[in-house]
């Protein structure tokens, strides 16, 4: 017997992330999305819906669009993200049979740096943002605990990652390029992210995922050897200590590890990175 496909929203489908999602699922389940600002191509999609959550509550495109599954990417002031949170939270708690995937950052660790940070280690941050993200997690897990996936990632790469192409203008133009020789960092790319939310979608899973490489790297190290293997050209690198010592900005999975072939490792990410600069030089 066929399986039904799920209806999913992607809230913020414009964004880096949200758009490898949109691409990644459309072909396999029945797939809408949503953007913030006027977009012509989008007025006349029918997959598409404009919503602004500064100005306009979800509410009222999950009705219409009834999702089993809600992925969200929203990117906006945190007050107006928290408001369209509490509205996604009322709507899966209305839907027994909905879930949310939502997207959080390693950053919900910012403040811990002895060691890298697993699934159930508990949060400690000292930006905004990070304390940002570990309320929204507290929101999630009070309301729809066993209806949301929370999905940590950290720096994430790939041909059009926002990092790689400040690294490739910053290669072309020989301008600076910040790199933190002391930060111990994990790594993934936007591909496998997609892979990993797809799989996670079709399993029915919740929980909390650190959606990271298996093992670490030191940020400097990292980008001296994409330079290396994909340019063999380097930007003005500007080193940055934030610490004295060595320290951790690091997620690891441990509690919740997917299946080997969609796991990821720091030398798969620096090979994806160079084949794909290369393509990218050949379109430019």
């Amino acid at each position: 017997m066929q399986q039904h496909k799920p209806t999913v929203l992607i809230l913020g489908a414009t964004s880096f992330i949200g758009n490898a999602l949109y691409h990644e699922l459309c072909q396999f389940m029945v797939t809408y999305g949503t953007y913030c600002k006027e977009h012509t191509a989008l007025v006349n999609n029918e997959a598409f819906y404009q919503l602004d959550i500064t100005k306009t509550s979800p509410s009222e495109i999950l009705m219409a669009v009834q999702p089993s599954v809600i992925i969200s990417c929203l990117e906006s002031d945190f007050d107006s993200q928290y408001k369209a949170h509490e509205a996604i939270s009322f709507y899966i708690a209305s839907h027994p049979e909905s879930r949310l995937l939502y997207f959080s950052s390693d950053k919900v660790f910012d403040a811990t740096f002895k060691f890298p940070s697993y699934e159930n280690d508990v949060q400690k941050a000292d930006s905004s943002f990070g304390k940002f993200k570990i309320s929204e997690e507290k929101l999630f897990l009070n309301t729809i605990k066993d209806q949301v996936a929370i999905l940590r990632v950290p720096m994430i790469l790939g041909p059009y990652a926002p990092d790689m192409i400040y690294l490739r203008e910053a290669i072309k133009n020989q301008t600076n390029f910040e790199v933190f020789p002391n930060q111990i960092i994990s790594v993934t790319t936007i591909n496998k992210i997609a892979q990993q939310v797809h799989y996670i979608i079709n399993k029915l899973k919740t929980g909390i995922f650190h959606l990271a490489s298996e093992d670490v790297i030191h940020h400097e190290d990292l980008i001296i050897e994409i330079c290396e293997k994909a340019h063999g050209k380097f930007p003005v690198f500007q080193q940055v200590f934030k610490k004295n010592e060595e320290s951790y900005q690091a997620i690891l999975p441990r509690e919740n590890r997917l299946p080997k072939n969609y796991r990821i490792t720091v030398q798969e990410v620096i090979n994806d990175c160079t084949l794909n600069e290369e393509i990218v030089s050949l379109r430019l």
